[in-house]
């Protein structure tokens, strides 16, 4: 491993999203160069994840045929705090 995969991994935070509306949601993040993560979220599904603390989770909201930008969360503000 190289010292720059080491310190990137060092890096990355706990997030957890929780999905509370009715719909199905994709989640995705694309601000991070050379990172993919996306993931369907169902209703009441919890997302459990590791992404660096100045990622940006959106969350895209579907309805039937579309799928529209609803939100974009900071992972650092998704952090799950571990005792």
């Amino acid at each position: 491993m190289t010292q720059s995969a080491s310190t990137e991994c060092d890096r990355q935070i706990l997030c957890c999203y929780v999905n509370h509306t009715s719909l199905l949601q994709i989640t995705r993040i694309s601000n991070i160069p050379n990172w993919y993560f996306e993931r369907t979220v169902f209703p009441g599904q919890r997302l459990l994840f590791t992404a660096p603390p100045e990622a940006e989770l959106e969350i895209h909201t579907s309805k039937l045929v579309n799928a529209t930008l609803s939100d974009k969360i900071l992972c650092s503000h998704l952090q799950v705090i571990q005792d």
